[in-house]
């Protein structure tokens, strides 16, 4: 069943990072936090029928922790990708993965083992040689809201972990993806500079985020945190950029650097030393 979820995992990855170029084109048709609102609102129109004869009343107080810090950290990640460049936010937001293992091991006390984390280490490397340009780094309102990001996405990814195992994920899906949407329309309507220009592109871009990345992604994600590590899980959600750049590549025609390269092979490094070694009985942690 673990190879099942983390094959279900690496799928979402996919999902996720080929989404990245149609999510960047669509924000020119609509504000941010509507464009979050809605997907979240597509997402839970199909979930809500989907999963109703399987609802816990158990699970929704885990599933509003869950929701708020989701759309929390899209915000960040929005707000902070409109004052720094794409490439710096990409790489902040990305260190939600090396953050995963020390929050689970703050907040729940599960030490990751030693190899996991050279392969989160090693795997961040790569993310950074592939986002950030050579040269020195700044920090901006940006920067500093695209970090908060990263912490808001670690400790969202630590507590599905956790209560996917018991509340059901069915739950914990419907709710968190329902907190969403709704805090998404309430605070465009707070903030009152909505504005939304129907194109095709931009219907394309609401269903397969709302359809595939949040319905589909975030289920998928959940159900399959009930059987793997958080540490294990963050490592496959590290390909996440790797992804992404393939697919620019195939629409856009963007070649990747030297330097990017070698990004891309320290990521699938970082994931195959923790794959190889845990075939291999090993005790020790952290």
């Amino acid at each position: 069943m673990r190879a099942r979820a983390e094959w279900s995992l690496f799928g979402m990855t996919v999902i996720w990072g080929a989404t990245f170029v149609v999510i960047k084109d669509a924000l020119a048709d609509i504000s941010p936090v509507i464009f979050i609102a809605a997907r979240f609102a597509i997402a839970l129109l199909v979930l809500a029928p989907l999963y109703w004869s399987r609802f816990r009343r158990s699970g929704i107080k885990g599933g509003l922790l869950a929701g708020s810090l989701l759309f929390v950290a899209f915000v960040f990640q929005t707000e902070g990708l409109a004052l720094t460049t794409p490439s710096k936010s990409a790489f902040l937001t990305g260190l939600s993965i090396p953050l995963i293992p020390f929050v689970n091991s703050l907040v729940y006390r599960s030490r990751p083992r030693k190899t996991e984390v050279i392969g989160i280490l090693v795997a961040s490397l790569g993310m950074a040689l592939m986002t950030l340009p050579s040269g020195k780094f700044g920090m901006t309102t940006g920067d500093v809201l695209s970090l908060l990001c990263a912490v808001t996405f670690a400790l969202h990814f630590v507590v599905m972990s956790h209560l996917s195992k018991t509340e059901g994920f069915e739950t914990l899906s419907v709710v968190q993806v329902a907190v969403a949407a709704v805090l998404g329309f309430v605070s465009a309507g707070a903030v009152g500079a909505a504005h939304v220009h129907a194109t095709p592109g931009l219907g394309v871009a609401l269903l397969a985020t709302g359809l595939l990345a949040t319905a589909l992604g975030f289920t998928a994600m959940a159900w399959a945190q009930q059987y793997t590590t958080p540490t294990r899980s963050a490592l496959i959600l590290s390909l996440e950029p790797a992804v992404a750049w393939f697919t620019s590549w195939v629409i856009t025609g963007e070649v990747l650097t030297s330097r990017g390269k070698i990004g891309a092979g320290l990521i699938l490094a970082g994931v195959l030393l923790v794959e190889l070694k845990h075939s291999k009985p090993e005790t020790s942690t952290i």
